[in-house]
């Protein structure tokens, strides 16, 4: 289902110069001014929608706007009796209930908000009651060593809490960060450990132990796979991740530790088992 807040790939089913109409389908049309000439009717783009201060269904073809759903560190703008305002990077900014801010907001500063869609006025909100959408636990999301999305939050006497991927709660460990790390910063980690209490544990980087793991669970693989897997560097990383819950990164460091030791050979269609005797 279409819905305002998320990017969605709609159809063009009418253009007049810069002035195109999508069709959002169950939200009707969607309204998208574009100056990219090659645009035409039957086509499909990637657009952003929201509604904007005259609830008209606009589209917009800019990239990286944090979406429903997601965790974002934005600026403040603005308040009103009822709320305040803050910046996402489109013409309408992205209000946050007075009842939904955990302090209210102030001149200068930028909040960590998780943004949902307010269900009686159908629009992107947001609240800085983050823990309410956030698990502690694992339950069997994460896997050792994979690549995660971070957002680093509050610094603790252990280190820093850091939002993983949208939904769970995960610690690096001040003695194993090496560089400089800021309130509402996002960045690339892994996966540590998952700890007995179900709890995670992270790092910024992958060892050269882990690599040798990485490479090891690869070659177990092959080993179990008559020799042959229909995987190498120029594999989908949503395939990789799910063969072996390792990012594309990692997978392709493992199979280059098996390649230079003479483990395996890469060709087209995938990695094959250098078989000895």
């Amino acid at each position: 289902m279409i819905t305002v807040g998320k990017y969605h790939n709609l159809e063009i089913i009418e253009k007049t110069g810069f002035n195109i109409h999508l069709d959002a389908q169950n939200l009707g049309n969607a309204y998208l001014y574009s100056e990219d000439n090659e645009l035409k009717v039957g086509d499909t783009i990637d657009v952003f929608l929201y509604e904007n201060s005259k609830s008209e269904l606009i589209a917009t073809t800019k990239e990286n706007i944090p979406t429903v759903g997601e965790f974002a560190f934005l600026p403040y703008i603005s308040s009103i009796s009822s709320g305040a305002f803050l910046d996402w990077g489109i013409a309408k900014d992205l209000f946050v209930p007075l009842a939904e801010q955990h302090r209210p907001f102030e001149n200068g500063k930028s909040y960590i908000v998780h943004i949902y869609l307010d269900k009686i006025h159908n629009r992107p909100t947001a609240t800085s009651k983050i823990n309410k959408h956030i698990t502690d636990f694992n339950e069997g999301t994460f896997h050792k060593n994979q690549e995660v999305d971070l957002i680093i939050t509050n610094s603790t006497d252990f280190g820093y809490k850091a939002i993983i991927n949208n939904s769970h709660w995960g610690t690096l460990y001040k003695n194993e960060v090496f560089q400089t790390l800021s309130f509402g910063q996002s960045i690339k980690g892994y996966i540590k450990n998952v700890r007995d209490d179900d709890k995670i544990d992270l790092s910024l980087s992958l060892t050269h132990k882990d690599l040798d793991k990485n490479a090891s669970l690869i070659e177990k693989a092959l080993q179990d796979n008559d020799g042959f897997l229909p995987f190498h560097d120029k594999s989908d990383p949503k395939a990789i991740q799910q063969e072996f819950g390792l990012s594309k990164g990692a997978f392709k460091k493992a199979i280059g530790t098996l390649f230079k030791n003479k483990i395996i050979t890469i060709k087209s269609d995938g990695i094959y088992l250098n078989f000895k005797g």
